[in-house]
């Protein structure tokens, strides 16, 4: 058994992705000629100021997303998005280490509350492990493990639904461990394409 940290990594940017917004937007008012070197921010803070943002909805990024059971059934409600996730039906983790995620809450359980969690993924991990040695098939063993699993989940969807998913998903009344992954994520989305969202705030 192995407790490790939720993560993200961005897989798929496109490096002239404010270029590609630019040559779509200018598109509807036949202005294709005033493209120049830095016209690009300006027209895309331009775009959100008038709330014409489905334009951004020409350019997509990939996210692999390594965190609990729990948030990745959370983020698949997400209707505008591409989802490939580790499949338990298939994934037998009776092969490897299984992991789980660490709970965002760790360091305000007492003792006694990390010891009972940390005892109930081992029990998990041990009865999983009993059943496939009974020939039980992982689609059906899976059944005893918990919310904390560890899954890996690529994302894709365009800029405008990244925006949804960051405003809702990074508000307070997000679930904590939903919350700290979108935080992140958002914050290097920020790096990345701050022009596009930098006006998202982070609770």
């Amino acid at each position: 058994m192995k407790v490790i940290k939720q993560s993200f990594e961005i897989i798929q940017l496109p490096e002239n992705a404010l270029l590609l917004i630019e040559k779509a937007g200018r598109t509807c008012y036949k202005s294709e000629d005033k493209i120049s070197e830095g016209t690009a921010e300006i027209f895309g803070k331009r775009l959100l100021d008038s709330q014409h943002e489905s334009v951004l909805e020409h350019v997509s990024v990939s996210v692999r997303f390594i965190t609990n059971r729990g948030v990745s059934h959370e983020i698949v409600r997400h209707r505008m998005c591409s989802f490939s996730q580790e499949s338990t039906r298939y994934v037998n983790y009776n092969h490897k280490e299984m992991e789980f995620i660490l709970p965002v809450w760790w360091e305000e359980w007492s003792m006694e509350q990390q010891n009972l969690w940390t005892k109930s993924i081992e029990n998990a991990e041990k009865t999983y492990s009993e059943l496939i040695a009974l020939k039980v098939t992982p689609e059906k063993a899976r059944e005893v493990l918990p919310n904390s699993l560890k899954t890996e989940i690529v994302v894709t969807a365009n800029i405008r639904e990244w925006r949804h998913i960051f405003q809702l998903r990074c508000s307070k009344k997000a679930h904590p461990q939903m919350r700290e992954l979108m935080r992140i994520c958002c914050h290097e989305f920020k790096k990345k394409i701050p022009v596009l969202f930098d006006d998202i705030e982070l609770e």
